[in-house]
This record gives structure tokens, C-alpha cells and sequence, in this order.
């Protein structure tokens, strides 16, 4: 059941996990802080960093509902934990290399809000650079499952958020997923609800050699194609090959029909 106060604003809870990210992290929280949301419950998972990251947290612990820095066995644990202690009705994780846009917090809840039918929802990103500067926009089109099967997890992981039930009726995030844990999320989302999309920039995504999905890209590919195989049927490869071209001029088509490509 959802809590609301006086005002009719939900609970958004915020799951931040983190490691060795000093160069990024403060930024990130203060995306988030400085949202303003008087809702807002903050959670921050350090993995014992040795880089001033737990100096950086600590600065900021009055402003946070919980936060702890020592081995938490990677980052998908880490979310899992951090979930495991919050309460709010909406909830989303946001990377430490990453950015809330200005004042989505307050957008997400008025859309839940305006919406109550609506589980979960994801909203456009902005990609960046190591140093914050923007290269491009990631502008996204509805939900469609033959498209985010046959091409790519296309929703922005930091603009994703979604109701507390809906996250413990699937099960949470599976440990055995360190990279694609969201894409697994999501499509599990997607077989008991509507995935909504929204017009509107909700984070900034960090894009550098360094990230990791960058730099372990293959073994990221390899955790997707599992994904993805426990829902695609046995076919002759040069089926899944057209219906992979379909899928992407789909896409195209799409995006480009719709101006996403601005």
C-alpha cells in the first residue's frame, strides 16, 4: 500500500552502489540531494573503497536515510541489500558515474501520481562524457518486446523507476547478472505489467573507456544473450538473423517517424 503525506507526495527510494568511484561520486549525490524531493529516502552502498569515496558519503550521512562502505560481494548484492532496506513506495537505482536530471524526482512522483495504474516507467537520458559534457541524446520510443529482444535492452537504466510491490512480485534482482541485471529486471517487468515511457530527460549516463560495461563489454554481451535466451525459441540462425533486421528497422523506423533522432 502506498504512503503518501500531506501534500500526496510518494516515498522515492534511491539506491546508489558504489566502488573506488571518488572521481564521480559526489557529484552523483548531489544529483540527487539537491533534487529537493522532500520524500526523497537515499541509500548509499560503498564496497569498501580505498579512494576517499566512504570520506565523501560521510559528508553527507545527515542527508541519507543509510549508507555503509566495506565488501558487499559486487554491486548487484549491493542493490539487492540496499533494496532489501528501504521503504518507499517508488524505487530506481542510480549508478555512482551517473546523474539524476534536475528536478525528475519531482516529475516521476506527479507521473505515478497522475497514472495509478502505472507500475513501472522510464523516461529519455543524456549521454556524457568523463568530464560531464554532453556528446548525445538517448531518446527512446514505447515499450516494444519484439524490439528489445531481437536489438537491445534499450531502456536508460537511470530513468527507470518503478513501484516497491512490482520489484518483490518478480523476485528482485537475480545475483547471478553483474552487468545486464537490469536488462533481466526489466524484461521480467514487462511479462506482468505495462512499461510506460515518458518524453522527458530524466538522467545523464556517463560514457568513458573506463565504465564497466565498456570495459568487461564481452562478458556484458554474454549475461544478454542468457537473458534473452530463456525467452526466444530454438530457430535456424538465419531466422533470428532477419527477424534481428526487422527488429532494427523497427526501431530505425520508429524512432526516426517520431523525431527521436533530434
Amino acid at each position: 500500500m502506498q504512503s503518501r503525506d500531506r501534500a500526496g507526495l510518494l516515498t522515492i527510494s534511491v539506491v546508489t552502489a558504489s566502488f573506488q568511484q571518488g572521481r564521480y561520486l559526489e557529484t552523483t549525490l548531489r544529483s540527487v540531494i539537491d533534487q529537493g524531493y522532500p520524500r526523497l529516502e537515499y541509500i548509499v552502498m560503498d564496497g569498501g573503497s580505498t579512494d576517499g569515496s566512504a570520506e565523501i558519503i560521510a559528508g553527507y550521512a545527515d542527508r541519507l536515510a543509510y549508507w555503509t562502505s566495506g565488501p558487499d560481494g559486487g554491486q548487484t548484492r549491493a542493490l539487492i541489500e540496499g533494496f532489501r532496506r528501504s521503504t518507499g513506495d517508488v524505487m530506481c537505482w542510480l549508478n555512482s558515474d551517473d546523474l539524476l536530471e534536475p528536478g525528475s524526482l519531482w516529475e516521476v512522483a506527479a507521473f505515478f501520481s497522475s497514472h495509478p495504474e502505472a507500475r513501472a516507467v522510464y523516461g529519455d537520458a543524456l549521454w556524457i562524457d568523463a568530464e560531464g559534457n554532453h556528446l548525445r541524446h538517448k531518446r527512446e520510443h514505447p515499450f516494444n518486446r519484439f524490439i528489445w529482444l531481437y536489438d537491445h535492452n534499450f531502456i536508460p537504466q537511470p530513468s527507470t523507476f518503478w513501484l516497491r510491490d512490482l520489484y518483490f512480485d518478480v523476485g528482485g534482482l537475480d545475483p547471478e547478472f553483474d552487468l545486464a541485471m537490469d536488462a533481466d529486471l526489466f524484461i521480467r517487468f514487462a511479462e506482468v505489467t505495462k512499461l510506460h515511457h515518458v518524453d522527458r530527460v530524466w538522467s545523464r549516463m556517463r560514457l568513458y573507456p573506463e565504465q564497466k560495461n565498456q570495459r568487461l563489454r564481452a562478458r556484458s554481451n554474454e549475461e544478454d544473450a542468457l537473458i534473452r535466451s530463456r525467452y526466444l525459441p530454438t530457430q535456424p540462425q538465419l531466422a533470428s538473423a532477419a527477424k534481428r533486421r526487422v527488429a532494427r528497422l523497427m526501431r530505425i523506423g520508429w524512432k526516426a517517424g517520431t523525431r527521436r533522432y533530434r
